[in-house]
């Protein structure tokens, strides 16, 4: 295994983090009275779900690459799941003459589609591969998500906290400090992949660490600040 000690306790904190705070949230839907909000935090399992396909890409020492693949074709699903939550909370109780198709069911063909092996002819569209376009599509979705965030933040206060949708927003900051370590592990110091460099790695993973905990922070202020008005 190339993970150090105190670099798996950051890589499980994170996962653990994630999973708290889809059961806090959940919760704090039980309370309010908002199912739209006990929805966002059921579709934020795909996420969680996929984190611990990088703990076992990990744990095989870097060599199973369907477990890397796997964990962002799963992601993909997740981000999808989450902006279509999303768009639900900012429709409230809006109903819709017909019902839509379910967004996460293309994903999850292209996943399978992942799984079987290969690149398509259509390939050349998003990237090298299947991976390259799973990569970009769950790239733009979850910007979309983002957005649609603070404007939910925004039109309906109560769902989430100002820190919780700054710590869906700090997966950016971890995104783009991971991209500068993995140039800097693999082209300066010439590792052939992040996992070698344990320090880099750690310290790009160290900001997962953090925007989960924010969330998690976030979600438990707001539950403390709706209780306190149901008792007043």
């Amino acid at each position: 295994m190339l993970l150090s000690p105190l670099n798996w306790l950051i890589h499980i904190s994170s996962s653990l983090e994630w999973g708290v705070a889809l059961i806090m949230l959940y919760r704090y839907g039980l309370l309010i009275g908002r199912k739209d909000v006990r929805r966002f935090a059921l579709f934020m399992i795909p996420h969680w779900t996929g984190s611990w396909f990088v703990l076992a890409y990990h744990l095989s020492g870097d060599t199973i690459m369907r477990f890397l693949e796997m964990s962002e074709v799963i992601n993909l699903v997740g981000s999808i799941a989450l902006l279509y939550a999303t768009i639900k909370i900012l429709k409230g109780d809006e109903k819709r003459a017909t019902k839509p198709a379910k967004p996460w069911i293309g994903s999850l063909f292209g996943g399978v589609m992942l799984v079987a092996g290969g690149s398509t002819p259509y390939s050349f569209m998003m990237g090298s591969s299947w991976f390259d376009a799973v990569l970009q599509m769950s790239s733009i979705v979850y910007l979309t998500f983002l957005v649609l965030l603070l404007k939910v933040r925004k039109k309906d206060p109560e769902v989430f906290s100002g820190l919780t949708v700054a710590g869906f927003w700090f997966v950016l900051v971890f995104i783009s400090v991971t991209v500068i370590c993995m140039y800097i592990a693999m082209h300066v110091l010439g590792y052939q992949s992040l996992s070698h460099d344990d320090f880099l790695h750690g310290l790009a993973e160290s900001l997962l660490t953090v925007s989960n905990l924010m969330i998690v922070i976030g979600i438990h202020k707001q539950r403390k600040l709706a209780e306190e008005q149901l008792r007043a």
